[in-house]
C-alpha cells in the first residue's frame, strides 16, 4: 500500500515541523538550559515550572490559549499584522511557535541536567588558563554536555513528531498546509480507512522507535567521564 498524496505531505510537514522546531528550541533552549543550571535566583524555581508546565497541561488547554495569542486580536497576532507577517493562526510558523512551547521540557530538561552535571571544576580549570567565559562554554561546557545535547535534539524531535491537541488547536487541519500526520490518522479513523491509518501508525511508530533507540545506543557509546 502507498502513501497518497495527502498522507506523503502530511508526513513530509511533520518532519519539517519538527525539525524547525527543534532548531528554534536550541537557540532558545540552550541559554535558558544553561541560566537554570547556574543561576541561584529566587525567580529560579518560578521559571522552571514554567518550562515544566507542558508536561502536565492538556494539550488543547495550551493550544485554546496560544490560538488566542497567535490570533488576529492576539498579541503575537497583532504584532505579527504589524510587523507585515500575516495572521499566524492557521500557518505553519503558527505550528512552530505551538510546538515549540509545547516541546520546550523536552528540550531544557536533558540540557539543564547535562550542564549542572558537569561541575565548577572544568570550568575553574579553564579559567585558570585565562580561558575567557564565552570559550569556556564553548570549548568545555558543550563538549563535555554532547550528550545532554543529543538527548535533548532527539527527544524534542520525536515529541514534535507525535503532537495533535496543539497543532489541531493552532493549524486546525488543512492538507499541505498544516495537517500534520497525527491529524490525518485521526482523521482516516474518523473515516473508518483503518488501512491507511495502520499505514501512517505504522510509520510514525518505527520512525519514533529507530530515532529513541538511536539516542541510547550513541549514549552508550559516547558515555561522557567528567573529570
Amino acid at each position: 500500500m502507498l502513501l497518497s498524496q495527502d498522507d506523503l505531505s502530511a508526513l513530509l510537514l511533520t518532519v519539517r515541523l519538527a525539525a524547525v522546531t527543534v532548531l528554534v528550541l536550541l537557540v532558545i533552549g540552550m541559554p535558558l538550559a544553561w541560566w537554570l543550571s547556574q543561576s541561584r535566583c529566587r525567580l529560579k524555581t518560578l521559571v522552571e515550572a514554567v518550562v515544566a508546565l507542558p508536561l502536565v497541561l492538556p494539550p488543547t488547554v495550551l493550544g485554546f490559549y496560544l490560538l488566542l495569542a497567535l490570533g488576529p486580536n492576539g498579541i503575537f497576532g497583532i504584532t505579527s499584522q504589524a510587523l507585515g507577517g500575516g495572521t499566524l493562526a492557521f500557518s505553519f510558523t503558527g505550528l512552530v511557535i505551538g510546538s515549540a512551547f509545547y516541546s520546550l521540557p523536552f528540550v531544557v530538561q536533558p540540557l539543564q541536567g547535562a550542564f549542572a552535571s558537569i561541575g565548577r571544576r572544568p570550568l575553574e580549570v579553564a579559567a585558570t588558563l585565562r580561558a575567557s567565559p564565552l570559550d569556556r562554554f564553548f570549548t568545555v561546557v558543550l563538549p563535555l554536555a554532547r550528550n545532554g545535547f543529543l538527548t535533548a535534539v532527539v527527544l524534542g524531535f520525536a515529541h514534535t513528531l507525535g503532537e495533535f491537541g496543539v497543532v489541531l488547536m493552532i493549524g486546525g487541519n488543512i492538507p499541505g498546509a498544516t495537517q500534520v500526520i497525527s491529524i490525518a490518522i485521526y482523521d482516516h479513523v474518523e473515516t473508518l480507512q483503518y488501512g491507511d491509518a495502520h499505514l501512517l501508525s505504522a510509520i510514525l511508530l518505527v520512525l519514533s522507535f529507530s530515532i529513541l533507540l538511536l539516542v541510547y545506543a550513541l549514549n552508550r557509546r559516547f558515555a561522557v567521564v567528567h573529570p
